[in-house]
């Protein structure tokens, strides 16, 4: 394993995630809901910002690495994975509900579709396309409203954030459709 700030912002990113489950579910009494809302959403935007900053740095300071390459979209798939759940657990909406289990279902058949390519020698026919990306950013955005979901200045941020988890769980589908055909030659010779 590799130290470098890349890495160490990669691991930054999976510490905040027991501190977001503990801001969230802290006694009544210690904070106001409000302010557990606002403090969970405050940590998950800023693991959100070193998702994008330790790919930057690590390109930038020529610091990448395998196990970076490797750990990076595990810290991303638990931190998406863990506000998901505490959204369904505290925001039971259907939209929500729907949206994370498509998001976390997705993110375990590609994981797996990922990994069986790689067995095989045909991992770059299932590399991060576009559409992933796009997917990972309507999730970074819809998931910090959902976590703080007060009315912000006249704006209704658990709407908003509702429908763009919406449009975040279309996103996924379709990313999920587009490797699923880059892979479906080697799966169909395979079988």
């Amino acid at each position: 394993m590799s130290v470098n700030i890349p890495n160490l912002l990669t691991w930054f990113r999976m510490l905040c995630i027991p501190v977001i489950v503990g801001v969230f579910y802290t006694p009544q009494g210690m904070l106001t809901p409000h302010e557990q809302n606002l403090i969970a959403t405050v940590i998950f935007v800023g693991a959100a910002v070193t998702d994008w900053f330790d790919g930057w740095l690590a390109r930038k300071l020529n610091q990448t690495s395998a196990f970076g390459a490797f750990l990076d979209p595990v810290a991303d798939k638990l931190i998406v994975a863990a506000a998901l759940v505490l959204l369904v657990s505290k925001n039971p909406y259907w939209e929500v509900v729907l949206s994370a289990c498509v998001i976390i279902g997705r993110e375990i058949a590609i994981s797996a579709l990922r990994e069986w390519m790689a067995k095989i020698g045909a991992a770059k026919s299932v590399a991060v396309s576009f559409i992933g990306k796009l997917k990972t950013a309507a999730q970074m955005i819809a998931i910090p409203m959902l976590l703080y979901g007060a009315p912000l200045h006249g704006f209704d941020v658990m709407r908003a954030g509702r429908l763009l988890i919406c449009i975040a769980a279309v996103l996924t589908l379709w990313s999920m459709g587009y490797y699923l055909k880059k892979a479906w030659p080697e799966i169909s010779a395979k079988s």
